[in-house]
């Protein structure tokens, strides 16, 4: 079985799957909206990963009519939300029942903070911000 990103396919095999010309993919590639890996000779090397998004953009193009910088902008954003819903499942799994006090510094990095437990705003780099759920009686 072959990883989904694995970097296995030359832009003609890329080319043939998507049904595409080589030369639309290396226009993509230019454009920033598909950009395969490249090989130890510069060849570019896509994944099943690379084509799907082809036919994606393919289809974005051709049926809902869209133009590439519109269709660049939302690949940018369905990145960008497949990024932040992985984050924030990273936290969710953090946050343990009991322990839903949380630290955010500087930097953007969010601190579980056990209840009973002070933070000191040095420790934060002199910016900190402190958020306790309501109270719940349940």
């Amino acid at each position: 079985m072959v990883d989904d990103d694995a970097p296995v396919l030359a832009i003609s095999e890329a080319a043939e799957l998507a049904g595409m010309h080589p030369q639309t993919l290396r226009q993509y590639d230019r454009l920033g909206l598909v950009s395969p890996r490249r090989a130890i000779g510069r060849g570019r090397r896509y994944s099943r990963r690379d084509v799907g998004r082809l036919l994606q953009v393919q289809q974005l193009s051709q049926d809902e009519g869209i133009n590439l910088a519109g269709i660049k902008r939302i690949l940018e954003l369905e990145s960008q939300v497949e990024r932040l819903a992985s984050r924030l499942e990273a936290l969710s799994a953090r946050a343990e029942t009991g322990t839903r006090v949380f630290t955010a510094g500087v930097s953007g990095d969010v601190v579980v903070v056990p209840r009973g437990r002070r933070v000191r705003r040095e420790s934060a780099g002199g910016s900190l911000v402190l958020w306790r759920p309501p109270y719940d009686p349940r």
